[in-house]
């Protein structure tokens, strides 16, 4: 049985928080928890928040044994980018680009066996 959680549209780089959710991927909840805790970066709070989300899902919603759950998938996707300008010599404009992700995390129970 497999729990899901997504976050979207989150003012982060895609790129900056496949680094946080690289770090979590195939590892026991528990220990993804603590791993996040411990990582100094600005998306390792939303990834955290993201798959404690998924972890209520799995106890709430299908009465899984939070003990022997693992994340077996967590992976992020691009989603809108939001256009700027700023103004530049010779009144010129270039553009910059906000970008944000979709940010999603499966858990799922360990075969016992």
């Amino acid at each position: 049985m497999q729990a899901k959680a997504v976050a979207k549209t989150i003012r982060i780089a895609p790129r900056k928080v496949r680094l946080v959710v690289d770090l979590i991927r195939g590892k026991n909840v528990g220990e993804a928890i603590a791993i996040l805790k411990h990582t100094q970066r600005g998306a390792s709070a939303v990834v955290e928040k993201v798959l404690n989300s998924a972890i209520a899902n799995a106890e709430h919603n299908y009465d899984m044994d939070i003990e022997n759950l693992y994340v077996s998938e967590a992976y992020v996707n691009e989603g809108v980018t939001l256009k700027r300008f700023r103004p530049r010599a010779q009144g010129r404009a270039s553009q910059i680009n906000k970008r944000t992700s979709h940010i999603t995390v499966v858990v799922s129970e360990k075969k016992e066996g």
